[in-house]
């Protein structure tokens, strides 16, 4: 086990054959994230991205809630701050994001009790969500004066109604698991206290697929929505073209051809 820390909540590693588990833990603020989190989780999912060894992450919160967000005291405190400071701090938050959305291996986040501001634009950014029964998504800055920010107006306006997401961000109300599951934003929901479980099982079967047309998939997902579809095909093109002289591609196609079940460990 490898830890992280950061005055108010850590960032815990742990692996489990191909499989990685970042863990936020932060039991007095409901793992509350702020600049050292921030940066403490981007290093974490760079190295993750570039150990071949890991073939999938679950990103997860402990104590049974996901992430509640900026710590609010922080965020009061920093009204006392300089434009440059506040500046360079959501800068950093979105470099996390964004180093999520860059790392090649598919990523999983795990929702108990739920996920709150920033807390939920970091479960947005991950490329599949489980989330408990109960859990409950809220973004919530309009309640205390802000205005959203981690890309989760981003995340929510390109999977959910336009109306939706509007009441999310003008109300602050929390939003359940099961709504945002029949709407497709939600991949799975599992019964109380099972949403790591049920994510890491997701994850250990991505981890015997093929991980390296994935990253191709990924980066492919996340060029479409703002491809026209020409290029996008062009995109998609070079894709396929790439795979299929590699090993996984040999071994699936072999694979098929034969009827048994493909092998790709260590063919990436």
């Amino acid at each position: 086990m490898n830890t992280e820390t950061s005055p108010v909540t850590e960032v815990v590693t742990e692996r489990d054959g191909t499989v990685l588990t970042i863990s936020l833990d932060g039991p007095k603020t409901r793992n509350s994230i702020s600049p050292p989190v921030y940066k403490a989780l981007q290093s974490a999912i760079i190295a993750a991205g570039e150990d071949p060894g890991v073939r999938a992450i679950v990103l997860t919160g402990r104590h049974g809630f996901f992430s509640s967000g900026g710590n609010i005291h922080n965020l009061k405190a920093s009204a006392q701050s300089t434009m440059a400071e506040v500046t360079g701090n959501t800068d950093a938050l979105n470099a996390m994001i964004l180093s999520i959305r860059a790392c090649p291996t598919p990523v999983i986040a795990a929702v108990e009790g739920g996920a709150a501001g920033a807390g939920m634009s970091l479960a947005l950014a991950c490329d599949m969500i489980v989330a408990a029964e109960a859990a409950k998504f809220v973004v919530a800055y309009v309640k205390i004066g802000l205005a959203p920010d981690g890309g989760v107006t981003h995340f929510l306006n390109a999977s959910l109604p336009r109306q939706l997401v509007t009441e999310m961000c003008l109300t602050g109300n929390p939003v359940e698991a099961d709504r945002l599951h029949v709407l497709g934003l939600v991949n799975a929901v599992a019964p109380v206290g099972d949403a790591l479980a049920t994510a890491q099982g997701m994850a250990a079967k991505l981890a015997a697929g093929a991980v390296g047309a994935m990253a191709i998939i990924k980066d492919e997902i996340g060029a479409a929505a703002t491809n026209d579809l020409a290029t996008h095909l062009a995109v998609e093109a070079g894709g396929i073209n790439r795979a299929r002289f590699g090993a996984e591609a040999a071994e699936g196609l072999s694979a098929f051809l034969e009827k048994r079940k493909p092998d790709f460990a260590g063919k990436a």
